[in-house]
């Protein structure tokens, strides 16, 4: 599956390029597209009174996109069980095959025709993501990540 889009001059930050934000706005709108894919389009939401939530969401920032940059996201599905679906998404510029983002996301189908709650997709649905190109999660080269700083010994402070 794949979202393409142009880097508009509202979305440019004060050093010239994509501002943070608005690489998770390009993200979103792929997810949206990836739903319309699969059958969770606005009729489709509405009809079955279904839709998707994001639970968790780990972008990489890995090289700087300027204004009027044409972008591709190409969506991959890592895993999926009857309720969530976890996705992985790169970000390129125009035509190249260097990333400059990726992002996972988990998501959750949520039955929403009333209070939300989670849901299983329903087996068209389900069908359809089974269906959908994959990645295995050791594949997805910025997958899985951990944020944090390395801890060692000289560095953290002894309590006062």
């Amino acid at each position: 599956m794949i979202y393409r889009d142009t880097v508009k001059p509202e979305w440019v930050d004060y050093n010239g390029h994509l501002r943070d934000a608005f690489y998770m706005l390009l993200y979103s709108l792929a997810t949206d597209a990836f739903m319309d894919h699969i059958g969770l389009d606005d009729a489709g939401r509405r009809a079955r009174q279904r839709t998707l939530y994001t639970l968790e969401a780990h972008i990489s920032y890995l090289r700087e996109i300027k204004e009027s940059a044409s972008v591709r996201v190409e969506t991959r599905v890592v895993a999926h069980d009857k309720k969530r679906v976890h996705l992985y998404m790169e970000m390129f510029e125009g035509e190249t095959a260097e990333s400059v983002s990726a992002c996972e996301q988990m998501m959750m189908h949520i039955d929403s025709s009333g209070a939300p709650k989670s849901a299983s997709f329903d087996e068209d649905i389900a069908a359809r993501i089974a269906a959908e190109p994959t990645v295995a999660l050791k594949d997805a080269r910025y997958a899985g990540r951990v944020i944090g700083l390395p801890v060692r010994a000289s560095s953290v402070a002894a309590p006062a």
